[in-house]
Formats: C-alpha cells, sequence, structure tokens
C-alpha cells in the first residue's frame, strides 16, 4: 500500500510547482534569455537558495518533468507484467509522453526550446542521461538477454521515437511507425539459441 505524502513533501511539491508554473509564464512573457534566475525567485516569492534546492539550473525548469518522465520509462521496463513484451511497454509510455508534449499550449515551449541553444543542449543531454537509464533497466531485466549495444541502442531508438514523433503532423501515428521500426530491431537482436 502507498502511504500518502505527508504535509511537508506535499508543500515542498507545491513550492517546486509554483516556481516551475512561474517560470515558465516568465520566459513565455518575456523571452527565455531576458528572465533571470532571480526574476523568477522574486516573482515566485521566494529565496533564490529555495529555487535551487528545487532546480539545478535555469534550464532545468523548462524541463521541470525531466525526472518524472525518466522514471516512466524505467517503469516501462520494470513494472511490466510478467511475459509483457517490452517493446509494446515502451510504445505506450511513449505514446503517453508524446501525448503530453503535444497537448494544447505546447507549441509555444517548444519554439521557445528551438529557439535558445542552451535549451537544446540542455535537451540532448537530458535525452542522452534517458536513454542511459532506459538502458540500464533494459539491461537488468533477465527475462531481456541481450548485449549491452542492443540494450543501448533500443534505448536511443526509443527516446528517438519521442523526439520524432513530437514533431510530425500526426504524432501518434508517427509512434506507431517508428515503434514498427523499433520491434523488428529488437527482433533482430535477439540472440541465437545454442545448439
Amino acid at each position: 500500500m502507498t502511504v500518502p505524502p505527508g504535509r511537508r513533501e506535499r508543500k515542498k511539491a507545491a513550492t517546486r510547482q509554483k516556481i516551475a508554473d512561474t517560470a515558465l509564464r516568465l520566459f513565455l512573457e518575456r523571452g527565455y534569455d531576458a528572465v533571470g534566475i532571480r526574476d523568477v525567485a522574486a516573482e515566485a516569492d521566494v529565496a533564490v537558495t529555495t529555487l535551487f534546492s528545487h532546480f539545478a539550473s535555469k534550464e532545468a525548469l523548462v524541463f521541470e518533468q525531466d525526472e518524472d518522465f525518466e522514471q516512466g520509462l524505467i517503469r516501462a521496463v520494470t513494472g511490466r507484467a510478467p511475459h509483457e513484451p517490452l517493446i509494446p511497454a515502451l510504445r505506450g509510455e511513449i505514446r503517453a509522453l508524446v501525448d503530453h508534449c503535444t497537448g494544447d499550449g505546447a507549441a509555444p515551449i517548444w519554439r521557445m526550446i528551438d529557439e535558445s541553444p542552451g535549451l537544446r543542449e540542455y535537451e540532448e543531454s537530458m535525452r542522452l542521461r534517458h536513454a542511459e537509464s532506459l538502458a540500464t533497466a533494459i539491461a537488468a531485466d533477465l527475462d531481456l538477454p541481450r548485449t549491452t549495444t542492443a540494450c543501448r541502442t533500443i534505448a536511443r531508438f526509443v527516446i528517438d521515437a519521442y523526439s520524432l514523433a513530437r514533431e510530425a503532423a500526426d504524432p501518434q501515428a508517427a509512434v506507431d511507425e517508428i515503434f514498427r521500426m523499433i520491434e523488428a530491431s529488437w527482433e533482430v537482436g535477439r540472440p541465437s539459441p545454442r545448439a
């Protein structure tokens, strides 16, 4: 049974969300480069040290759900039912991420990210970290005997699927198309049975 978060945890989560919401609003109103950390802290009515206790950098304010996305990908591997195939579980998680990131109001955020070299660089490093975490989770699953290279390759394909689908005219159709290729690659990488 999951224990509900206590008052302190709820207060921390509310402060974190307030900071993130304030930052995003300011970035979209004034432009990412025109807003400093002190501006965000003042508008959110928190100390700069409080802001940094929740977010490691200015870029992290834009990608405030980074950790949730990464954990969701890992849970798609580790939390699937016994004998549930890996690739469909990952497709479901990527579908949910793409839905979230292409929903109402997302276009101005992605435009801001695309216009900022610092945010693009941060997103790329975040994607590489997600791919490594996902590869580690796949490699640790004893029911999925694959080489480290195969695990890392599939993880990269999955992370790239998210980015490619998010930019497509029909994101969900793109997820399906990409995952047909990922599934074929996963099957090709299956170890040969020993004679």
